[in-house]
């Protein structure tokens, strides 16, 4: 349960600290019209996901018995947190700002990048669908608690990006997201070693 919800939360706080095309429509909508709009763009997750994640769980329960298969997600989910890893380990500072993304003036577009955008469909297939299935073998609460910290630090890193942009427009140039990127992407570090771990010890490379 602890151990689901402090990953939930590393995940989800990289995830909405990284930048990305809905991160660049989070502050491109703010430096337009408001950190309000913004804050609604944070929230496009929140009704896009839902389907991928029932997919990706109910496609990898049937893979339960194949552990080699699994095996090789694990190290693909592991192999993608190192990429993670290394873009917020060699941050430098963003170049977003309000000419990086659609110009948009709704949720509805807000939601379409979402959907279009190849990111959750990859983390939920390589990394959080192991984690959460890992998890749910377990406990069903267990499952839950990856998944809703997961979603609140991701949005809520959003929606505090889209307040702070408001107040200031310098905000993804300066130290203090330099330093944030970078701590984060030593801790993805860390969850990547965990996944090629768990990879390596289901397709009986390493002993578990």
């Amino acid at each position: 349960m602890i151990a689901s919800l402090s990953t939930g939360m590393i995940l989800g706080f990289s995830a909405g600290m990284a930048p990305g095309p809905l991160l660049a429509l989070v502050i491109s909508e703010t430096l337009q019209y408001g950190a309000r709009a913004g804050i609604k763009v944070a929230l496009a997750p929140v009704l896009t996901d839902l389907p991928i994640i029932l997919l990706t769980l109910f496609v990898l329960s049937r893979l339960s018995g194949l552990d080699t298969l699994l095996g090789l997600i694990s190290l693909g989910g592991g192999v993608f947190l190192c990429y993670l890893a290394w873009q917020g380990l060699t941050f430098s500072g963003s170049p977003m700002g309000a000419e990086a993304a659609p110009r948009a003036r709704s949720l509805q577009k807000a939601v379409l990048v979402n959907v279009l955008s190849p990111h959750p469909y990859l983390f939920w297939l390589t990394v959080g669908g192991p984690v959460t299935v890992r998890a749910l073998e377990h406990a069903w609460f267990a499952g839950a608690a990856f998944i809703g910290s997961f979603y609140l630090l991701m949005v809520g890193a959003k929606m505090g990006i889209a307040v702070l942009v408001g107040r200031s427009r310098r905000l993804l140039c300066g130290r203090p997201y330099i330093y944030t990127m970078r701590a984060l992407g030593g801790m993805l570090l860390l969850l990547a070693l965990f996944l090629l771990h768990d990879g390596l010890v289901l397709i009986g490379v390493i002993l578990p």
